[in-house]
């Protein structure tokens, strides 16, 4: 390299001015104990500046206060979502490095992001300013190590593969290291936004970058943090988690990928480091007042509250689409409808002939909480049904609405009343109203139960479970048969014989077996569970 104004003097000169902040690198955990750079004293004095970011810029970048284990590629990974990294310098004993990148245009974007987001590693701050060099020359045989994992890096960092418009730089650092995450939405019943999930990753640290795209006919992300530590904890606390109650669960894997290649910043990709980028395909960026105006309009819909603990709860979000005007607009928590919302159902269309409140209570507590069933004195093909709460309503609504039970096309719409009177006392009213309130049979009543990640719509395969070992296929063959229907498949799961697939001939065949098999007492104290799958046999 030309124009040399750095280079790695080997060999100790005590006292000396152009030693780094005045002392000798010798520490015992350093493989660079007689590695001296000559700074003629001039990264000295901003070394004693604390976090300010002052100085003439130069491509070379002073990081210091790094901790004690960091390593060489969580170096590099900050500064590869800015351009080329062409240069490093690990100095363990004094907790700092120097990052040369291949331009100062990128080093100017680098320390201007981290001066608006204080960058961590391993969760401690880190400090980043310009460094007097203006290029590292650094020895080979003594940084060995640094200039390997260099080299592994920008080897494949040339291999760019395209999803949906946007390229994404490849390299080759273990999973594990990587600050990119891959998302997953299973059972996404409401509407995900990229801003929903830069909220709700947010969380965790520094958010740089996020591309999202369909991809066999599944909503994924990628999202890339500063640190590969905050990318470790937002996977281990949200893996599995709900977005919203009981729907759009989020399966989070590390990317093989350590830096994402944002093209544009429109609603399917954002680089955050770089506010400057076009918004390609002729899409505007949402205006903030026309953002506001959005959110107040879909404010109305009131989708149930998000219910990752530490995420999007407290923010009392009402639904993802003003989740996204809220995050254009730049504010994040937004008034708007409360987790409360309205509990009570009115199902109308009722086979009058056939239902009972315990087969409503059955049906619907597939879907959340039932508390109580008032069968319409006067009008016996219409109930209401009071949930637990406004999630749950939403959700059962949302999957029975439409749907044949006893030979009839149920509708499902929100109540006007906020609660199910029970009759007075002393008046008998035919057993038309229940109160199930206490009833053991609740799924939803665990907080995180599992039974959260296993809501699906009504399928003509259920999922049973709690089958004692003395119960043989044939025998829940007949079982089902008898209710009606015709069972078209049947499998035992291979690790567990407590649980198996079985599948009626339609849907409504299917609703009716809950029905009437769901809490079965099938003896030796085992009663049945079942449910909708979302497999087939």
């Amino acid at each position: 390299m030309d124009g040399i104004v750095t280079d790695v003097a080997v060999g100790v000169k005590r006292g000396s001015d152009e030693l780094l902040s005045g002392s000798v690198l010798n520490s015992p955990n350093s493989n660079m104990s007689s590695m001296v750079v000559t700074a003629n004293g001039n990264d000295n004095k901003k070394f004693k500046a604390e976090d300010k970011m002052d100085g003439a810029p130069s491509r070379v970048l002073h990081i210091r206060k790094l901790p004690g284990e960091v390593t060489e590629t969580e170096v590099i990974a900050l500064g590869l979502p800015f351009g080329k990294v062409t240069n490093i310098l690990m100095l363990k004993g004094k907790n700092q490095a120097f990052l040369e990148l291949a331009t100062e245009e990128a080093a100017i974007t680098m320390v201007n992001y981290y001066s608006a987001v204080t960058p961590h590693l391993r969760n401690q701050p880190i400090y980043i300013q310009y460094s007097n060099h203006k290029e590292l020359k650094t020895d080979n045989t003594l940084n060995q190590r640094a200039q390997a994992v260099l080299q592994a890096v920008t080897a494949v960092q040339t291999t760019n593969t395209p999803i949906s418009g946007t390229t994404v730089s490849e390299s080759a650092v273990t999973p594990a290291q990587s600050p990119v995450l891959r998302i997953i939405i299973d059972n996404m019943y409401y509407p995900v936004t990229l801003d929903v999930l830069h909220q709700i990753f947010s969380k965790f640290g520094a958010v740089l970058k996020i591309i999202t795209f369909t991809k066999n006919n599944q909503f994924q992300a990628l999202l890339q943090y500063g640190d590969p530590v905050n990318a470790q904890q937002a996977k281990l606390a949200l893996d599995g988690q709900n977005i919203y109650n009981a729907c759009c669960t989020l399966r989070i894997d590390f990317s093989k990928l350590v830096n994402l290649n944002v093209k544009y910043n429109n609603d399917k990709s954002r680089d955050y480091t770089r506010p400057d980028l076009p918004s390609g395909d002729g899409q505007p960026a949402l205006d903030p007042a026309i953002a506001a105006a959005f959110a107040k309009e879909t404010s109305l819909l009131g989708l149930p509250v998000a219910a990752v603990p530490g995420a999007l709860s407290p923010l009392t979000i009402p639904n993802a689409a003003a989740a996204a005007a809220a995050a254009a607009a730049g504010r994040v928590g937004m008034p708007g409808v409360s987790a409360g919302g309205n509990t009570v159902l009115l199902v109308s269309n009722l086979n009058e002939e056939m239902v009972t409140p315990q087969s409503l209570f059955t049906l619907f507590g597939v879907y959340g909480d039932v508390q109580r069933v008032k069968i319409l004195y006067n009008k016996k093909d219409s109930a209401l049904i009071q949930m637990a709460d406004g999630n749950q309503s939403q959700l059962a609504m949302s999957h029975l609405n439409g749907q044949k039970m006893y030979g009839k096309i149920i509708r499902v719409t929100l109540s006007k009343h906020q609660t199910v009177q029970l009759p007075r006392e002393g008046l008998d009213d035919q057993g038309l109203t229940k109160d199930f309130g206490n009833s053991p049979l609740h799924r939803f009543k665990k907080p995180g139960s599992k039974n959260f990640q296993n809501i699906f719509p009504p399928s003509a395969t259920l999922h049973l479970s709690n089958i004692p070992p003395s119960v043989a296929e044939d025998d829940l063959r007949t079982l089902f048969a008898n209710t009606g229907g015709t069972v078209k498949a049947f499998k035992f799961f291979q690790r567990d014989h407590k649980m198996a697939l079985l599948q009626m001939s339609t849907v409504e065949e299917a609703i009716q077996a809950l029905i009437d098999l769901h809490n079965y007492n099938l003896g030796e104290n085992h009663h049945l569970r079942v449910s909708f799958s979302k497999s087939t046999i």
